[in-house]
């Protein structure tokens, strides 16, 4: 019996983009949505196992934003470091985190500036104790060491970059 090398069969969500040369973008794109799904996840039920059971997951990102640094942010603020370019879901996730008493508004002149009530930074307090739980310990048995994380999270910021300027450029189109 001879023995048959398989050729390598790639992971992609959509055959018709995996040309020949652009298979491994492919397999990256297919992996960035089952990410990307698994973290929306993780955040919501992290988020309910810290005892927030009715934040979605803009919500819970939106928390722990205004909760950054102890800083009073603008909505517009928020939007950017996300990069979230429909306004109206953060305005709405902040309306909503305010009715529940996590975030607090107020004005300065004609703008509107968020910050974490305590409440609400006890929620982030009690989120990054499940992180820790659940997360870190299971990413330290898993050995992953934490320069080879951070590199990771710096080539998904630079990667974010290139599908900014596709995405640009695909708008002038």
């Amino acid at each position: 019996m001879s023995k048959r090398k398989s050729p390598h069969t790639h992971i992609v969500s959509a055959a018709h983009l995996a040309q020949p040369g652009a298979e491994g973008l492919s397999e990256l794109e297919y992996g960035l949505i089952v990410a990307s799904g698994a973290f929306q996840r993780w955040t919501v039920r992290c988020m309910a196992a810290a005892g927030l059971a009715e934040l979605s997951h803009l919500d819970v990102l939106v928390l722990h934003s205004v909760n950054h640094r102890d800083r009073d942010k603008r909505a517009a603020d928020i939007c950017f470091v996300l990069g979230i370019e429909d306004a109206h879901t953060v305005t709405y996730a902040l309306k909503k985190l305010v009715r529940l008493g996590l975030v607090e508004r107020s004005r300065r002149g004609k703008e509107s500036f968020f910050a974490a009530s305590a409440s609400g930074s006890q929620a982030c307090a009690k989120y990054a104790e499940v992180r820790e739980a659940c997360l870190l310990q299971a990413l330290d048995a898993l050995g992953l060491e934490s320069s080879a994380i951070e590199e990771a999270g710096g080539r998904l910021r630079a990667l974010s970059g290139l599908y900014d300027q596709a995405a640009r450029a695909a708008a002038s189109l």
